[in-house]
């Protein structure tokens, strides 16, 4: 249509000149003038309304810098939070002790919120924003799973969990957040845009992913290996680059760094080759029944467990996480938060770690997730993998030097296992210790461990979805009836 209009117009307005040039009078200058101007009118209205694409891609774009500047904010909140436990626990020689009433105390708090205000923000995000795909949903469900209402309030439901010293991630809930804040963008949307409410969730969760790891190529992955499982990307160009967007919003504020620093690796010798096969199955296995323990705990089964916490949730949910602060005192304070630190100082073969830390925090974890807090399992899952990596390089009496690969195949393997994402894994721990010199090996524990876990359990985060209680909706008003005569 625009090719046909711009050669009109100057023809016409070529044609007008020559008319006025000759000394025709002024009428009919002034309606060709009209005519001029009616024809750019519908030139623009074709070229940049009808077909404004580049006003939805703006709005995309917008939404993914959002998300990752509201990855950015709840990054530093979180780490401040867990470095005020720390100084809290630390403090006095009574801090230890405090720990037993601050973290049933927030913890209650917490789940009160949540039970009052948002009740989707519940657990860990990834498995309501799987909910979310789903096509029989009703915009109301929709709403209640992700929402910029949800987005504002999960990351200070799960900074107050921090402060308590529970044992849980940002990164899980960071997908919701991400997938509520871009599901936000498609009131701005043009209906012509072919952009629809899957497009809008996938690009917003692996958005998040990015943006909370610092590894843009993890939230591709995630996207395509976990998010869109049931559903096609039709915008599949237009949502990597959100994702890569918001994931450079995140490297801008906090630099092209790794969460763990470099991975010193030396030779990989023969000798590892035993170790590194142990590793990756323990990891499939404990991986797997850690999984499985989240389903079988979400499940409503008729055992005592389940109905003293439909009963009483907010005493269930004191008594889960004075059993993590417990695990604390033990632990000397490292099973508490995300287990960012025990991991890094392991990688860096400083660690001075209790010989049940690995135990203490599968156990920490679980409880924490039980208790309905906001928690996400993918920093955690990484800690815990570190601790069955030092373990058994000490089993098999490795140096320090020589236990780093192992510390790095725990970590690959059990995230692996837990998620059954062995893809994501595999990328996101490559990027997160710049583990380049072990690519092969990350890939192939991470597969090992992933198949392992499907022996034992379905994945994870789909079954967690298939669990959530929706809301009912309210049924249609029933027509009136005719009068009796």
């Amino acid at each position: 249509m625009s090719e046909g209009l711009i050669p009109r117009a100057f023809s016409s307005a070529r044609r007008w000149l020559r008319e006025w040039r000759a000394g025709a009078k002024l009428g009919p200058l002034v309606t060709g003038l009209a005519t001029l101007r009616a024809q750019l009118l519908a030139l623009w209205r074709h070229d940049f309304v009808a077909g404004g694409a580049w006003i939805d891609h703006t709005v995309i774009l917008t939404y993914a810098g959002l998300t990752g500047l509201l990855a950015v904010g709840f990054t530093l909140l979180a780490n401040a939070a867990h470095d005020g436990f720390e100084t809290l626990s630390h403090a006095t020689p009574l801090g230890p002790w405090i720990t037993l009433a601050l973290t049933p105390l927030l913890a209650v708090g917490v789940m009160w919120w949540v039970r009052r205000f948002a009740p989707g923000a519940s657990g860990s995000g990834i498995q309501q924003v799987i909910r979310a795909l789903d096509d029989d949903l009703k915009p109301e469900q929709r709403s209640w799973l992700v929402s910029l209402s949800l987005s504002l309030q999960k990351p200070l439901l799960v900074c107050v969990g921090l402060l308590g010293g529970m044992s849980i991630g940002r990164e899980g809930p960071m997908v919701q957040i991400g997938a509520g804040v871009m599901y936000h963008a498609r009131r701005w949307l043009r209906p012509q845009s072919g952009i629809d409410a899957n497009d809008l969730l996938i690009a917003g969760a692996a958005a998040g992913i990015a943006a909370a790891f610092n590894t843009p190529l993890g939230g591709v992955i995630f996207a395509l290996e976990k998010m869109s499982r049931r559903r096609s990307l039709s915008q599949s160009s237009l949502v990597i680059g959100a994702i890569v967007l918001a994931g450079m919003v995140s490297v801008a504020f906090f630099g092209n760094i790794t969460y763990f620093g470099e991975l010193r690796v030396q030779h990989l010798s023969s000798d590892l080759l035993a170790p590194g096969l142990a590793v990756a199955l323990v990891c499939g296995i404990t991986g797997g029944v850690f999984a499985r323990l989240l389903i079988t705990t979400a499940r409503c089964l008729p055992d005592r467990f389940t109905r003293w916490r439909t009963d009483y949730p907010l005493r269930f949910t004191a008594a889960c996480a004075l059993g993590v602060a417990v695990i604390g005192i033990v632990t000397g304070g490292t099973t508490s938060g995300t287990g960012y630190g025990p991991t890094r100082a392991l990688l860096e073969g400083e660690a001075q770690l209790p010989g049940v830390y690995t135990v203490l925090k599968f156990c920490s974890t679980w409880l924490s997730a039980w208790s309905g807090v906001p928690a996400g399992i993918f920093a955690p899952s990484l800690s815990i993998g570190a601790g069955i990596g030092r373990d058994i390089a000490l089993l098999a009496d490795l140096n320090r030097e020589a236990a780093i690969p192992l510390i790095a195949l725990g970590m690959v393997g059990f995230l692996s296992a837990a998620t059954q994402a062995p893809l994501t894994a595999f990328i996101i721990v490559m990027e997160m210790v710049s583990g380049h010199a072990m690519v092969l090996s990350l890939m192939v524990c991470s597969m090992l461990a992933g198949g392992v876990s499907r022996l034992l359990g379905p994945p994870l985060y789909h079954e967690l979805a298939l669990l959530l209680p929706l809301p009912p909706m309210p049924s249609p008003p029933k027509p009136p009836s005719a009068p009796r005569t």
